[in-house]
């Protein structure tokens, strides 16, 4: 089994921030055994740079303009279906953040 399967998915994130709480979504998926993923929040799609799992850490950066333009770090430790972990800005200090991988749907129904 390919470790990327562990956490391959759909994941509902919560980032406490100093501004407040930020809601955000992550996609993340194997291709070709690289491990990628793309993040939507706050209006906008970016997609994660770096990803990388090993054992069950997984860290990614990322871009983003809204609410302020950023470069974030993400370092998390994946427990079965949720993460936790922080996401650090540059000098600012680290935020918490927690995700819960969402329930894959058992048939799609339009």
């Amino acid at each position: 089994m390919p470790v990327a399967d562990s956490v391959e998915g759909t994941w509902d994130l919560s980032i406490s921030t100093p501004i407040g709480r930020i809601k955000a979504v992550i996609e993340l998926r194997d291709e070709d055994g690289t491990l990628t993923g793309t993040a939507h929040g706050a209006g906008e799609e970016v997609p994660l740079a770096d990803v990388a799992l090993d054992g069950d850490r997984l860290i990614w950066r990322q871009a983003i303009t809204k609410p302020m333009r950023l470069n974030l770090a993400f370092t998390m430790t994946v427990d079965g279906e949720t993460m936790t972990g922080t996401s650090k800005a540059g000098r600012l200090p680290s935020s918490k953040v927690t995700g819960q991988r969402r329930a894959v749907p058992v048939a799609a129904g339009d």
